[in-house]
């Protein structure tokens, strides 16, 4: 029996989850400030002892709720263009990626809200910070290679660097996604303007 899925193992694995989902949950509705044993177990319908015997430390709490919402985003991902990403459309899984980023409703604004707060804990926290760094290169890697394929396909602009180009596109869809949460840009405004940057890379 494979204790990842069945048994024990998985009960253990489910119930890091649910404690990672009431972190999520508090730090969309109030920040990581809000954050606390008393709270996280309030929300997630359990004893502070029981939070504590699956997190001895705060900091490994907020580390587990970072891999999650990292976890929801890409089913979300999955959700929204299939689960095969390698036979999806290159540019429309580019383009559903970015626009992702941007808050458009009460889920994806909580998203972005905690997405946007462990951005800044990341600024001093240098274990979040290292986690924040790998997950990037992952996405700037996915993405230039969906434009690499493009590229081959002769369907981008001659001369566009597939790597500068997904660095600069994911820059501009999260600097768009801080200006929607504020009320700077409306969404539909920074969803144009991402479109607008992608639909410049292609002939």
């Amino acid at each position: 029996m494979d204790r990842r899925t069945r048994g024990p193992g998985a009960q253990h694995a489910a119930r890091r989850r649910e404690i990672a989902d009431a972190v999520l949950a508090i730090v969309a509705e109030r920040g990581l400030q809000a954050v606390s044993l008393t709270e996280v177990a309030a929300r997630a319908g359990v004893s502070p002892g029981r939070v504590q015997h699956y997190f001895p430390a705060k900091q490994g709490l907020v580390e587990a709720a970072f891999e999650r919402s990292n976890e929801v985003s890409a089913a979300r991902i999955r959700s929204l263009v299939g689960d095969d990403l390698d036979r999806a459309a290159p540019r429309s899984v580019l383009t559903t990626v970015l626009t992702e980023l941007l808050a458009r409703d009460d889920e994806t604004r909580a998203h972005m809200r905690v997405r946007q707060s462990f951005t800044a804990l990341a600024l001093s926290d240098e274990a979040i910070a290292d986690r924040m760094r790998a997950e990037y290169d992952r996405l700037h890697r996915r993405l230039a290679g969906l434009l690499g394929r493009d590229a081959d396909a002769g369907l981008l602009v001659p001369g566009t660097d597939p790597v500068d180009a997904a660095v600069a596109l994911v820059a501009l869809a999260e600097g768009l996604a801080y200006y929607v949460l504020v009320g700077i840009t409306g969404p539909e405004a920074a969803r144009e303007q991402v479109l607008a940057a992608v639909a410049a890379r292609y002939r």
